[in-house]
């Protein structure tokens, strides 16, 4: 071989090492981490399956102090942790600027990748973008959050073999052979457990308090509560291990957000109704009081507190689908405020119902008389109250106007008056009178429903064509139609102690007094003057009073 060949020889073994270094040099990969942008590029494309480079990014985190294989746990976990959380990280919407500032964060040169995650986020170190070094100290933390009870070690298990770090198996239909036998794993699991849950209440908690002769809340309470509470522990069980089977991303993250929708509805539904078996106890406390008030108050609490429960779910179900619920939130507020002004009387009948409630000015079946309406209180409403009238009409009474009104709550009495007038003729002798009160008073002590301790029966007044007695007594009776009756029993006696007496009743008459004509004798009675023989007629008072005591 000439000097030339070996010449050309040379300059071709040089030409075809340079071409491998450079081939080489092309396809090493390397950490760019002049951007925001570069920076979630290069941690999370070089934790992929086919560009499985942990070292390059590990690269991402600002932890001096750690070694390279901690370094590449925490990255690993990191990636997990956007995954576990249905978060994905969209390229187009993170800044590209190396000099980016966060207007939030006081104009610092700092960027949260996920805002549902504030606590991991960027900031720049020198001229490089990294994972700042607090976000770093709290990896383990949130790994741990997304993943607990153990599914964390359960995830290493599954994920990642020695090949590499690769994972194993081969694919169908997307996914590996593990993640379709972990998939079918977990729909069996919760078809078991929601098995054993409903054999749990239905068969077991249902007879026991059955048993205990609580049949009612077993029936209508206990069952219905007993599905929600089923699926409820059934969502909660999938949202903790779905994470675990590592789903591609742009699946996983909505199957992530309706399990976490899921959680918060039926939990709504359990709440919901176990408001009925919170009512179903108060109103077995509030039949043992007197009052039947508060009777009216627990179908208002069960409507109240189940709106509360439903609006409250709606927030929490849109919060975890991610809905950005301040501008909702905001809207209700300004919403309320323009209601507010609009139902102003509503709202007015609203708080004059919860004032009745609160002072308890009447009851249900109580008598009251306010503002012309006189009758018994039927039942007490969010806006108004009804009062059936004696004349068997229903009034509505808005419930704010009843708070500014003066209330006759005639059902409240101790004892019901009667008071009236009794009327007898001028020519009635002082003593007829005097017995005749007397026997009036006989007639109060001997009745069953009076009150003994405090009556006025008095010689009264001087009227006009009468001698007036004040009757003036109280009944003890509960309502108004043992009082009629009470009355009636009263007065029926007084017609027959003055029937026995001979006592006249007087009226408004004009009398025409003539001398007696000997064919007719005159209406003036021929009393008898003597006490003694008026006292002889109302012996039977007495002798009445001591056969009752």
């Amino acid at each position: 071989m000439n000097k030339i060949q070996t010449s050309i020889l040379f300059f071709i073994i040089f030409l075809y090492s340079n071409c491998f270094a450079q081939t080489d040099e092309k396809d090493t990969p390397s950490a760019n981490l002049s951007t925001p942008y570069n920076t979630v590029v290069t941690h999370l494309q070089y934790l992929q399956e086919d560009s499985y480079y942990p070292e390059i990014s590990a690269q991402t985190l600002h932890a001096e102090n750690l070694t390279e294989d901690q370094k590449v746990k925490l990255a690993v976990k990191l990636k997990q942790i956007f995954d576990g959380t249905g978060n994905y990280i969209d390229p187009e919407i993170i800044p590209q600027d190396p000099n980016y500032t966060d207007s939030l964060r006081n104009n610092q040169n700092k960027y949260v990748v996920v805002s549902s995650l504030p606590g991991i986020y960027l900031e720049k170190v020198g001229n490089k973008w990294l994972y700042s070094a607090n976000t770093v100290k709290q990896i383990d933390a949130i790994h741990k959050d997304v993943y607990p009870f153990g599914t964390s070690e359960l995830l290493e298990l599954v994920h990642f073999v020695s090949d590499g770090g690769k994972v194993a198996g081969k694919k169908y239909f997307g996914l590996y052979v593990w993640q379709h036998l972990g998939l079918l794993l977990l729909v069996f699991l919760c078809f078991v457990a929601h098995k054993i849950f409903t054999f749990f209440i239905e068969k077991v908690l249902v007879r026991l308090l059955e048993r205990f002769r609580k049949d009612t809340i077993a029936g209508t309470y206990i069952v219905p509560v007993a599905k929600p509470i089923s699926l409820l522990v059934i969502c909660w069980f999938a949202a903790l291990i779905f994470p675990v089977l590592q789903f591609p991303i742009f699946v996983s993250q909505y199957i992530i957000k309706i399990l976490n929708a899921l959680l918060p509805f039926f939990v709504v539904m359990v709440i919901y109704k176990m408001i009925n078996v919170l009512c179903y106890y108060l109103e077995k406390i509030t039949s043992k009081t007197e009052t039947t008030l508060d009777d009216q108050l627990i179908p208002l609490l069960r409507k109240s507190l189940k709106i509360f429960v439903i609006i409250g779910g709606v927030i929490f179900i849109l919060q975890n689908l991610a809905f950005d619920i301040t501008g909702l939130l905001a809207g209700i507020s300004i919403g309320g405020l323009a209601f507010a002004l609009a139902a102003q009387d509503t709202l007015k009948n609203l708080f004059g119902s919860l004032m009745i409630f609160v002072d308890r000015p009447f009851t249900v079946g109580d008598w009251i008389v306010t503002d012309g309406v006189d009758g018994t209180v039927e039942e007490v409403g969010f806006r108004s109250t009804r009062v059936r009238t004696f004349h068997n009409s229903v009034v509505s009474i808005p419930n704010g106007n009843i708070a500014d009104m003066t209330i006759d709550n005639m059902g409240m009495r101790v004892y019901r008056r009667f008071k009236t007038n009794i009327a007898i003729t001028y020519d009635t002798p002082p003593e007829l009178i005097e017995t005749f009160i007397e026997g009036l008073k006989q007639i109060v002590r001997n009745h069953p429903d009076t009150r003994k301790d405090y009556y006025e029966i008095h010689m009264n007044n001087f009227g006009a064509s009468s001698l007036d007695i004040l009757f003036y007594i109280f009944f003890s009776v509960p309502d108004w139609s043992g009082e009629l009756k009470a009355r009636g029993e009263i007065m029926l006696e007084i017609i027959h102690l003055a029937n026995q007496l001979e006592v006249r009743f007087a009226f408004p008459t004009s009398t025409l007094h003539v001398e007696t004509f000997p064919e007719k004798k005159s209406l003036t009675p021929d009393y008898d003057i003597s006490k003694n023989a008026f006292m002889a007629k109302i012996k039977y008072l007495q002798e009445g009073k001591q056969t009752k005591n």
